[in-house]
């Protein structure tokens, strides 16, 4: 099990919740070489991987939206694995609104990228990856309601995995 030390996780908390996420996510990639694969996932349970996929996600979306997080060949990881069920699940577990949303949102995202993930993942130029936004107007409005929402969703997945720490990492405590 992925070992962080608490005087880290304290340190990310106090600079809020991108920063104790970012801990955390960065910590799991490093412990499978910096990147996520079909080889190395199985050293990381469920749970770690969701929150993985959330990074990665959030990261894709926030800086391309949906469209580029298909193109970049994430659209099976996220759409095709049990993600969306993760969400609902860990937002129910927390009697929040916000995470089965955001599952709806992910059920959403998988029928567009069942519709149209073939044209959205073939090699193309940046130019024809810019046009991708204008043909595909599908996308707009999951990436507004993600970027509009993101905050909230952030601090909730925040906080499901700052009640469940042990379920992804050990939290280890100096010697007293």
């Amino acid at each position: 099990m992925l070992q962080i030390p608490e005087k880290d996780i304290m340190a990310a908390a106090s600079n809020g919740m991108d920063a104790f996420l970012d801990l955390f996510c960065g910590r799991l990639l490093d412990s499978v070489g910096g990147e996520l694969n079909a080889e190395n996932m199985q050293k990381l349970s469920g749970e770690q991987i969701t929150l993985l996929a959330y990074h990665m996600l959030r990261e894709e979306v926030m800086d391309g939206g949906f469209i580029q997080l298909i193109h970049n060949g994430l659209g099976p990881f996220i759409f095709l694995n049990p993600f969306a069920k993760a969400m609902r699940l860990w937002g129910k577990e927390q009697d929040t609104e916000t995470l089965h949303d955001f599952s709806k949102l992910i059920y959403q995202g998988r029928k567009l990228f069942e519709q149209y993930g073939k044209e959205l993942t073939r090699p193309c130029t940046d130019e024809e990856f810019m046009a991708l936004y204008e043909q595909y107007p599908a996308f707009d409005e999951l990436d507004d309601t993600f970027i509009e929402t993101e905050e909230d969703i952030t601090a909730a997945i925040a906080h499901y995995v700052d009640n469940h720490l042990d379920l992804f990492a050990e939290v280890t405590h100096p010697l007293r």
